[in-house]
């Protein structure tokens, strides 16, 4: 911490040397805005990755049907509304009028069709959706309808979540693309386009104000609202090193920073021209992800038998320290304050840790000395952080681990192999979530247990499947929970993840943004601005 403080005072003269002069700082607030992403955009397809960059980018370039506002609930965003008739059975979306693609092209009903195709493939949601649907099909260029075996309720919710994986509508010619290959171009629907002749990747990505893009009417509230374009240039860059970030903020060659560790807080606090604040509420969800296809963890009693080894609390304070107040342990397969969040089983992870006991676990379930090769991005802080302590625990265990370091780029490529670890797969990662991703059985990727369906580590267990089926049967909201109980007990039998705490990050912005940021395209960075 020391050490990263004192280098602020000898960076400030490296960032100023990779940055041009500050936008905001020149007066030139309407022209260009600088920003630092957690990290570099290294896949342009939202459909093809979760990673947050990449799902910012897409809030940029891409429209939803339908966003979500603060009080999560769904609002028309694309779409100018819908009728629901047959007794939930038949849905009838209407688009807006106006809205077109950066190439020139008015957004149609086909766009919203083929985009809904490619998008259930991937998506939790979507996927639950495509086994209740019938037929979806445009019924001209403003309306298309989606036909249903049987009731689905949180159609709205989907279709409008804002996050992994957003229903981003694209143009049918780019939507047929199959959901496992990127897009060949990045053509949006969104207030700003991407400027390819300008990108470099690991250094700066680049947009410019779509000049017709046209906001719906209202007051921005997450992802909900007009997005309001109040720059003719963002450039996103890409700045590793958090010293030289903080540094490049605190002299104003950056505007924005999207998430601070928590060592520089303080320093930044003390800049009465900064603006620090945690804009996220829901926190992020740190998750300790196993590949179930290849020994030691395709086997849950080995899985189980780690349980008794693992502290929360000293994963969160490797990233956030000891305040309490900005983290949490005690955190199961739901983030704490979450609708589903219970204390069902949690005592598995509460009790004392013990982890002889998890040594002598492994040894009973037949661990015979495989390597646990674990995926290591050294160039994100939180990330290596966290998987230095999982990697420690792991050796005490008994565990023989291989710290696979690397940069996040080739992570995002190599957690997406499935060959066995010796020819270039994987054993384990750190996965981290937004709490909003996680708040329910329908959108909760890591809890998803479909095999070949599955997020990153591929789990397979019909009896969780089966609940959260259940889930989405449940009349009342207390139903709902009371199922949500019997998922986290199942959970901890299964354990398509180990859960390791919940956290919440800060950003910072230059005090002068305050007040325009809100609605400025990137509303799940900054919602109260």
């Amino acid at each position: 911490m020391l050490r990263r403080r004192t280098a602020l005072k000898g960076t400030a003269a490296l960032a100023a040397t990779s940055l041009a002069a500050p936008a905001l700082a020149q007066g030139d607030a309407a022209r260009v805005l600088k920003y630092i992403p957690q990290a570099d955009v290294t896949i342009l397809d939202p459909m093809v990755t979760t990673a947050y960059p990449t799902r910012d980018h897409g809030h940029m370039v891409w429209d939803t049907l339908y966003g979500l506002d603060e009080s999560m609930r769904p609002q028309p965003q694309l779409a100018e509304g819908h009728v629901v008739e047959d007794d939930g059975r038949r849905w009838v979306f209407t688009l807006r009028s106006g809205p077109t693609f950066h190439d020139g092209e008015p957004v149609r009903a086909k766009d919203a069709v083929a985009s809904i195709r490619r998008w259930m493939t991937r998506d939790a949601h979507g996927q639950t959706l495509a086994q209740r649907m019938a037929e979806i099909r445009a019924l001209d260029d403003r309306r298309f309808e989606i036909r249903l075996n049987r009731p689905f309720g949180p159609m709205l919710d989907a279709l409008g979540k804002p996050s992994s994986y957003p229903c981003f509508v694209m143009p049918e010619r780019l939507a047929q693309t199959d959901s496992a290959t990127a897009i060949p171009e990045v053509i949006g629907s969104g207030p700003y386009r991407l400027v390819p002749e300008e990108r470099v990747v690991g250094s700066r990505i680049v947009y410019r104000r779509y000049d017709r893009y046209v906001p719906r009417e209202g007051t921005p509230s997450m992802t909900a609202g007009p997005k309001l374009a109040h720059f003719e240039r963002m450039e996103w860059h890409i700045i590793t090193d958090a010293a030289t970030s903080a540094a490049a903020l605190q002299t104003g060659e950056i505007d924005w920073w999207s998430a601070v560790p928590n060592d520089l807080r303080p320093v930044l606090q003390r800049n009465r021209d900064v603006v620090v604040d945690v804009v996220d509420t829901s926190g992020l969800v740190a998750s300790l992800r196993p590949n179930h296809l290849h020994p030691p963890f395709d086997d849950p009693a080995k899985r189980r038998a780690l349980l008794p080894a693992i502290n929360q609390a000293d994963f969160m304070q490797s990233i956030m320290g000891p305040d309490r107040t900005l983290w949490r342990d005690g955190v199961g397969c739901f983030p704490v304050n979450s609708p589903m969040a219970s204390d069902e089983g949690i005592s598995v992870l509460t009790g004392p840790r013990d982890t002889e006991a998890a040594k002598r676990a492994l040894l009973a379930a037949g661990y015979k000395g495989e390597t646990v090769v674990f995926l290591d991005p050294a160039n994100i802080v939180n990330n290596f952080n966290l998987t230095q302590v999982a990697i420690d625990m792991m050796r005490k265990c008994g565990l023989t681990v291989e710290d696979a370091t690397m940069d996040w780029g080739t992570l995002l490529q190599r957690r997406a192999r499935k060959e066995p670890p010796g020819q270039g797969g994987w054993n384990a990662l750190i996965a981290l979530f937004a709490g909003i991703d996680f708040a329910s059985p329908a959108g909760h990727l890591l809890l998803r247990a479909n095999g070949d369906g599955a997020w990153f580590g591929w789990p397979n267990s019909p009896a969780l499947e089966a609940l959260r089926d259940e889930w989405f049967e449940a009349p009342t909201g207390e139903a709902q929970k009371a199922i949500g109980r019997k998922i986290q007990a199942q959970f901890w039998q299964d354990l398509p993840y180990w859960p390791v705490g919940q956290y919440f990050v800060s950003s910072a912005w230059r005090k002068s943004l305050t007040g325009v940021l809100k609605g400025i395209v990137l509303p799940l960075n900054v919602r109260r601005a």
